[in-house]
């Protein structure tokens, strides 16, 4: 049985809206979805007046058991979708989901570690998940992650993840900015064997398994340079999106 098939459409309720950058917002569910694990996502379907119907998945960001469901929306130029959910959407408003879905991209307290997370832009959402469910186990293994965007004000949850970073000595977080002043980040140009390289330092000992989520073509590079500092390919577990 595939993931389409293991459960059907529900009804969830917009409890809150949250604004986490220019570009992207926070939307959280209340439904009666099974619980979630750490780095699975949901298909949401909205249906307009006239019976027309579009259907897009979304990564989950919060931790399995919260309260209601997070899903971090991007605003793409050309998102018929994502336009909705930033200019429509509002707490009170209905949606339906189906879910939670994805078995190959998920972390659970049992796995070994360290742990190694790399993003590219709105692919942290799935990592955040990761990150809050291992603080929500105790913080039972180094775990780092390793997020590029194009700007400062671009790090989507940069503020939670470097919280999280203060309270737990074995988790890192580096954030490199591409485009625009460094500002506060830790370094300002693309993920490269250097940052790769400094990443495993800090992890001390190699990462059991490694998580890239982005766009095709970060993932492709970032899952290259892994492989090139030793990574053995089996270990790297991506998901991608287009662009």
């Amino acid at each position: 049985m595939n993931d389409d098939d293991r459960t059907g459409w529900q009804q969830a309720f917009i409890a809150r809206v949250e604004q986490r950058t220019a570009r992207m917002r926070s939307l959280y569910l209340r439904s009666a979805l099974a619980r979630h694990m750490a780095g699975q996502y949901v298909d949401v379907r909205l249906t307009a007046p006239d019976g027309y119907q579009a259907r897009r998945s979304y990564s989950i960001a919060s931790a399995p058991g919260a309260d209601a469901i997070e899903l971090a929306v991007e605003l793409l130029d050309d998102g018929e979708v994502s336009a909705w959910f930033h200019d429509v959407a509002q707490a009170g408003d209905t949606i339906e989901v189906r879910g939670p879905l994805g078995g190959h991209f998920i972390w659970h307290t049992e796995q070994p570690g360290p742990i190694l997370l790399v993003a590219g832009g709105s692919g942290v959402v799935p990592l955040v998940s990761i990150v809050r469910a291992w603080r929500q186990a105790g913080a039972p293994v180094p775990a780092l992650l390793l997020h590029s965007a194009r700007a400062w004000d671009s790090l989507a949850y940069r503020d939670d993840m470097r919280a999280i970073a203060d309270a737990h000595a074995n988790f890192g977080y580096v954030a490199t900015v591409t485009r625009g002043g460094q500002e506060g980040a830790d370094h300002a140009r693309r993920i490269d064997r250097a940052m790769v390289d400094e990443a495993l330092a800090r992890l001390a000992r190699a990462p059991s398994t490694c998580y890239v989520c982005g766009s095709n073509g970060f993932v492709e590079t970032a899952a290259q340079l892994l492989v090139a500092a030793g990574i053995p390919s089996r270990t790297v577990r991506t998901e991608r999106y287009g662009g």
